[in-house]
């Protein structure tokens, strides 16, 4: 049972959450309520899981040194030894495998979302995440594939002004967590990524205020555009904004007062003030875009 265990730890379950991305698109296009649609979009989370435990794992193979004097990471399953290297690389393989064989079944432009990920992932584990700014670049990325996957699959139009706030979104928060790794090799002494070795606290300072910034103002220009407005048949969707503000407001006073950003699914699933920020929003927007509408 505990190797049962490592397993699941190993392929981060819990990290699976950031695959709900792809649930954004038919979201946003007012079509959540298309059963059709919906199964095929849950479907296509299951293999996008599936696929991003496929790079968890090679990213710990890759990281096994790193995180064995990373304070938190080396309880991880292959850097405490609960997991052997060779265990690793079978299991890769068998999801690598799933992963492409079933996205190619299901829609081929879905495949080529899915191999583009791949080896994105690929380079970063190869050393791409050793070259600083590219290395916040290729993550925030991945979520915007996931966003597009998510619109390929339920066959819905993606705003480019989605795809603006989803990468912008996702590059402060993962600016935000090489925060933390900063804060945790000046503590510890040693480097615990090398990419970070090229930032320092004035630097993330400095860029997380401009990234809230446009951030917010992205997201408030969204709401106002003509196009979004027609869309959507309404003119109220600005009121959203608040919760957009006070999310980013709080994940700022996480990140900078609270020195405690370097886990953003953690954040995700036990940070209150987050819970009634993403619940307001999404309860806004779903009465303003589905039954206001109506």
């Amino acid at each position: 049972m505990k190797q049962v265990g490592a397993i699941i730890k190993l392929i981060r379950v819990k990290q699976w959450v950031k695959n709900s991305f792809l649930f954004i698109p038919i979201f946003f296009a007012g079509e959540i309520f298309d059963t059709d649609k919906l199964l095929a979009v849950f479907i296509g989370f299951c293999i996008y899981s599936i696929t991003a435990s496929a790079v968890y794992i090679l990213n710990d193979i890759k990281d096994v040194e790193l995180d064995r004097v990373h304070p938190e990471k080396s309880k991880r399953p292959i850097a405490s030894g609960a997991v052997s290297i060779p265990l690793a690389y079978t299991l890769f393989t068998i999801f690598l495998l799933a992963s492409l064989s079933l996205s190619f079944i299901i829609d081929i432009h879905f495949f080529y979302i899915i191999l583009t990920y791949l080896l994105i992932n690929l380079g970063y584990s190869a050393g791409l995440k050793q070259i600083s700014i590219l290395d916040l670049m290729l993550v925030s990325v991945g979520f915007v594939l996931r966003v597009m996957a998510g619109g390929i699959i339920a066959d819905v139009w993606v705003s480019h002004w989605l795809v603006i706030m989803i990468f912008l979104l996702s590059l402060f928060i993962v600016l935000a967590k090489r925060r933390d790794d900063l804060i945790e090799s000046k503590n510890s002494g040693k480097v615990l990524r090398v990419a970070s070795q090229k930032y320092n606290l004035d630097f993330v300072h400095s860029i997380l205020t401009m990234l809230s910034a446009i951030v917010v103002t992205a997201y408030i220009m969204y709401t106002l555009s003509d196009d979004i407005q027609r869309q959507f048949d309404t003119e109220h969707l600005y009121l959203t904004s608040i919760f957009v503000v006070a999310g980013v407001m709080r994940y700022i006073q996480i990140t900078i007062v609270e020195n405690n950003s370097g886990y953003p699914t953690k954040i995700l699933y036990s940070d209150r003030f987050i819970h009634f920020t993403l619940i307001g929003w999404a309860l806004s927007f779903f009465l303003i875009i589905y039954i206001l509408k109506a």
